[in-house]
């Protein structure tokens, strides 16, 4: 019997449907992948509550509510490649692997990958990829994706990730400084390849990312 069934119903009612997310898709994600198997066994019982929560490495676990706009914003059908800059925790990337077809995930700390990994492979999440290293420089190897996802703040629009972004494609980011960033999301127009739509999601706040892209190394 899953005890935190209910606590994952209430999640989704109070602080995902209740908001901007409305995608049919994306609220099935959150329902059923268990973010408590994420999160610090001392801080379990706040698996579900409307905030982020510390992990490892002075990193931390995104509050449900971002984690479900910022994947409604990649418009994902079931059959795309997305790109993921920050594994973390690996809860982000179980929701991007439950709604599409591959997923690339590029995380900085080897332990924070090993982890991830490990519950992913519990929940049979075999179609996704982690590699450790700087995420500013991608996947070049597997470019272009559909969807590129970004889970730490940059200081600008990272142009080398966005040209790993195929016509017609969706980026979703962090930019600001290191207390405060808007998300945003950026689409690759599909009939002109050179024009970028970028559309304003709101404030938010996350953790710095570290590397050429980021806050130095």
């Amino acid at each position: 019997m899953d005890r935190y069934k209910k606590p994952r119903e209430r999640m989704v009612e109070t602080q995902i449907k209740a908001r901007d997310v409305d995608n049919v898709r994306v609220l099935k994600a959150v329902s059923v992948i268990p973010r408590h198997l994420f999160v610090d066994k001392g801080l379990i019982e706040q698996a579900y509550t409307d905030s982020p929560l510390p992990i490892d490495e002075h990193q931390t676990i995104s509050q449900p509510y971002i984690v479900a706009l910022m994947t409604q914003a990649l418009e994902l059908k079931g059959k795309e490649r997305v790109l993921e800059i920050g594994t973390g925790s690996g809860y982000q990337t179980a929701i991007l692997a439950y709604l599409a077809d591959r997923v690339f995930s590029v995380e900085r700390f080897a332990s924070l990958a090993a982890s991830a990994r490990k519950i992913l492979d519990k929940l049979n999440f075999y179609n996704v990829a982690i590699r450790v290293g700087d995420g500013s420089y991608g996947w070049k190897e597997e470019a272009p994706f559909d969807g590129i996802i970004i889970t730490a703040a940059v200081p600008d629009i990272p142009q080398y990730l966005l040209g790993q972004l195929i016509a017609g494609g969706r980026m979703v980011l962090p930019v600001g400084d290191r207390d405060v960033q808007t998300l945003y999301k950026l689409t690759r127009s599909a009939e002109n390849p050179e024009e970028i739509i970028k559309e304003d999601l709101g404030g938010c706040r996350f953790v710095s990312l570290i590397g050429e892209s980021g806050w130095g190394k």
